[in-house]
């Protein structure tokens, strides 16, 4: 029997047991329950799905393609160039934080696997997750199309993972949210990837205010 070895590579990159520390993070939804926005499953699917199409399907999903087609040529100013680009479009000081510091950890686990290519990114402050994950894609060979619908993948179910604690939810209610929410995702990458670069951006002012909110709260399980 062959198997897709590059299919294998993404199960590994977006399995939530990469060492990474994205379990840590709930990118305001913590806030979100704490106020009471969320309170149910209906509500976590409603705050889930506005992210997925207001905000990383209109900026973290075009500029992981552009990320990828950088990595791919070696241009590494674009690499550079996107990456800043990403970070520019974060809206709080905890969701940049959270950007640089998984984007680090991705970098130093790519330097264990032996990719040399992420080490100077290591410290970098502008090193975000999507830089190195698209790294790992192109050096991988992971399919680009199947790159950003793992990495959309990888976002949901973290954010799944957090929901079920804090709101909280069932694991059935959480399996049941990715099911539903999964079958949106192939669209969203089919018109990521036919994005224009002027057409990038969106802003979520939910998330924003959340995650604003975040930084202040008293008692917190998450870093953002």
């Amino acid at each position: 029997m062959v198997t897709n070895l590059s299919l294998l590579r993404l199960l590994q990159l977006v399995s939530p047991s990469l060492p990474i520390g994205m379990y840590s993070y709930s990118q305001g939804l913590e806030t979100a329950v704490h106020d009471g926005w969320v309170t149910n499953a209906e509500q976590t699917g409603d705050w889930l799905r506005g992210l997925l199409h207001n905000g990383l399907g209109k900026v973290d999903a075009p500029l992981l393609a552009r990320l990828y087609d950088a990595w791919r040529t070696n241009d590494l100013t674009a690499v550079t160039h996107w990456s800043q680009t990403l970070s520019a479009c974060r809206e709080t000081a905890e969701l940049r934080a959270e950007d640089k510091q998984t984007g680090q950890a991705l970098a130093r686990l790519l330097v264990k696997l032996e990719m040399p290519e992420a080490q100077t990114w290591q410290k970098r402050p502008d090193a975000t997750l999507a830089a190195l994950f698209a790294l790992a894609a192109t050096r991988w060979q992971i399919d680009k199309a199947d790159a950003v619908a793992g990495y959309l993948w990888g976002w949901l179910e973290n954010q799944v993972l957090g929901a079920i604690k804090l709101v909280p939810l069932g694991q059935v209610a959480g399996q049941q949210l990715l099911q539903s929410l999964a079958g949106e995702l192939p669209a969203l990458v089919e018109r990521a990837l036919q994005l224009n670069d002027d057409q990038i951006g969106g802003s979520c002012f939910g998330l924003a205010l959340a995650s604003s909110r975040h930084e202040m709260q008293y008692s917190r399980l998450f870093r953002s």
